[in-house]
């Protein structure tokens, strides 16, 4: 049913599962004379829907939110797109209207089930089945009326819901009456709010928590929905959304949080949040229906701040005119937070991308799984969904950039040296076909700095900088790089960039950490990596680099206490060797060394001589950092800067690998 003027509907939402349940309540409020908005299909019937849907969330007057054991068990559906536009708008509600009414249908617990939090400050009304009963009926009508007192709505619950709850309820009620205290029932809900909790004395000393000021051009993009009724399809919707939050990058003067960061936020919570936790002044999300070779993306640009709704638009598309549909919507949001664009941003944006819908296709499924990896069969994967790309398209440039990056990962972790010629190759090929494209600078440094050409690593990354100052993978990886060869304020400076663009990512703390220990900044290192042990504890590399860390502070009970946190992991097995040693415990220290060599053969000749050296057997350390030196191990781009190798500085052997290795100075 369509409404127009100032609305008195009721907007009901539900999960598909729960539709007679929905129909009953709807049923029940109708015969009363009350106008319900009841979606039938769940957006089963065409396009219009969504636009619709959107205008009657953001027109009626009371959002009624059906919460069961099946919007429990989804983790998707279009259900909790309509509870998030609903919370949005409750933020822009004075506060004595009441506007959100979750009703449970079934013997789902509050505590148990995945709702928006703005749900959880009110009670919950119980209908078992969508059995409407006159009391809530009346209520209802004299919320949408306005009439009813407070007092009396407390009452109205409490003769609605299951008996034993009535008598709660209503003794409540009457007590506050008796007593003459001052109860507090907000006007802003339908029902009896939580208690709230007492507020702290005032001391001297308190001050005010500080006002919510993001930096003005400041953005977020949520991973968009996928309406495509097909699970498997979520790549496409998370690999387009990625690449409007790229688009929006090219944008010198807007601060865009990475993709990491943006994406935690899957389940969607209120944009209040979103801002406060990423530190942005306003979010992107919406939806993304593909059929075949045509998409329909809707997107909304919502303040952050106040929740008020900037912008929103749907775009009908064909495949082919994504490049373009990116470059529409990063335009129109930069003009609605008033960004300056200098220069052509389509050309920026468009740059090294595909206008062939099933290269950009086998693309996004590439992307998907070199940056979900678990192991090397899923960098194997991306590979091949990469090649598939640049087969369809030979000169889609940023593929090549994105292959070399996983053929170079899958060379430094499998040990296949031809790859790395492959990925200087594909990286040198990305250059040809777009010059200006940072993504293949940075492919190229990152091939570079494996293979030990230091300077030619350095200038790539220096240019991808250049041209891409706020592309969260080039700062990381010219970061770790820097942090590496001895660029320390540099590194520390593009990790702490880094961290402010991704600060729910444990990447960026990991890398800020390996920058800040390099440069021998130890307790800062521990502070970072202990950060990234929080944002991620199933990290295990974290807890290692920590222990390293308070070692080279002298806290050894707490560099073993660190690395044996993820004890059955290489580098923890690298620190627990170094540190059981100067614990006295050479026995354990041997034995660490045993299981890491059992592990990967030669393939850690560097981290042999990195313990050799703390354990102070000269010898033993420089004959090993010659194997590594024979074998081209990757890891010897720390050799200037490693703390582990300290003590055989100046020893002549150890000079002439570091000047034949020619470190940038």
């Amino acid at each position: 049913m369509c409404l127009s003027g100032e609305s008195k509907a009721v907007f009901l939402s539900y999960a598909s599962e729960d539709a007679e349940a929905a129909q009953n309540i709807a049923d029940s409020l109708r015969q009363a004379g009350i106008e319900v908005w009841l979606d039938q299909s769940e957006l089963k019937g065409g396009d219009a829907w969504d636009q619709s849907i959107r205008r009657q969330i953001k027109t009626c007057a009371l959002f009624v939110a059906v919460v069961s054991k099946h919007t429990h068990e989804r983790s998707e559906g279009y259900f909790r797109l309509e509870w998030k536009l609903a919370v949005d708008r409750s933020h822009l509600i004075a506060a004595h209207k009441a506007f959100l009414l979750p009703i449970v249908i079934d013997d789902t617990g509050e505590d148990e089930e995945h709702v928006p939090d703005k749900f959880r400050e009110v009670q919950w009304t119980r209908l078992p089945g969508g059995e409407t009963s006159r009391a809530f009926v009346d209520r209802v009508q004299r919320l949408l009326s306005g009439e009813a007192s407070p007092v009396k709505r407390a009452a109205a619950v409490a003769s609605e819901d299951a008996p034993a709850r009535s008598r709660r309820l209503l003794s409540a009620a009457i007590g506050v009456v008796i007593l003459g205290a001052s109860a507090y029932f907000t006007v802003n809900h339908l029902w009896i709010a939580k208690p709230p909790l007492p507020a702290p004395a005032a001391t001297p000393t308190s001050a005010a928590p500080a006002a919510f000021n993001p930096p003005p051009h400041s953005i977020a993009v949520l991973p968009f929905v996928n309406l495509s009724g097909d699970k498997d399809q979520e790549y496409f919707s998370d690999g387009l959304t990625e690449e409007i939050l790229n688009s929006l990058a090219q944008i010198n003067d807007l601060q865009v949080a990475a993709r990491p960061s943006s994406f935690s936020f899957r389940e969607h919570p209120d944009i209040v949040t979103v801002g406060h936790k990423l530190n942005v002044a306003a979010v992107l999300e919406g939806s993304v229906r593909r059929s075949g070779h045509t998409v329909r993306v809707t997107a909304q640009l919502i303040n952050a701040v106040t929740g008020y709704h900037l912008w929103s638009k749907s775009y009908d598309r064909n495949l082919a005119d994504v490049l373009r549909l990116q470059t529409e919507i990063a335009t129109a949001v930069a003009a609605a937070l008033k960004v300056t664009m200098l220069g052509d941003i389509a050309e920026k944006i468009e740059l090294g991308g595909t206008r062939n819908p099933a290269a950009f296709d086998a693309y996004l499924r590439a992307s998907k799984a070199f940056f979900s990896r678990q192991d090397a069969k899923d960098i194997a994967g991306a590979i091949a969904a990469y090649s598939e790309a640049i087969q369809l398209d030979p000169s889609y440039a940023l593929a090549f950039a994105y292959r070399s990056f996983a053929l170079t990962t899958y060379a430094a972790e499998v040990d296949v040296r031809e790859d790395f010629e492959k990925a200087e190759a594909d990286a040198h090929r990305a250059l040809a076909l777009a010059p200006e494209l940072a993504e293949a600078h940075a492919a190229l440094g990152y091939v570079l700095g494996n293979t030990l050409d230091f300077g030619g690593a350095k200038k790539a990354y220096d240019r991808a900088l250049a041209i891409a100052p706020g592309n969260t993978q080039v700062l990381l990886s010219s970061a770790e790089f820097g942090a590496w060869v001895g660029l320390g304020d540099t590194a520390i400076a593009a990790a702490r960039r880094a961290v402010v663009l991704d600060p729910l990512d444990r990447r960026s703390h990991s890398i800020l950490g390996r920058a800040l220990y390099f440069a021998r900044r130890y307790a800062e290192a521990a502070t970072a990596h202990a950060e990234a042990t929080r944002v991620n504890p199933d990290y295990a590399g974290a807890y290692a680099e920590r222990g390293l860390a308070l070692y080279a502070l002298g806290d050894r009970e707490g560099a073993r206490a660190s690395c044996e946190a993820k004890r059955d992991y290489d580098p923890s097995r690298v620190c627990l060797a170094v540190v059981y040693e100067k614990l006295g415990r050479r026995a354990d220290a041997m034995a660490e060394f045993v299981k890491l060599k059992a592990s990967q053969g030669d393939g850690s000749a560097y981290d042999y001589a990195t313990i050799y050296s703390q354990w102070g057997d000269r010898p033993k350390a420089l004959d090993w950092l010659d194997t590594a030196v024979r074998l081209h191990d990757s890891s010897l781009e720390s050799l200037k800067t490693d703390p582990l190798m300290d003590p055989l500085r100046g020893e002549p052997r150890f000079e002439a690998i570091e000047r034949a290795l020619k470190f940038p100075e």
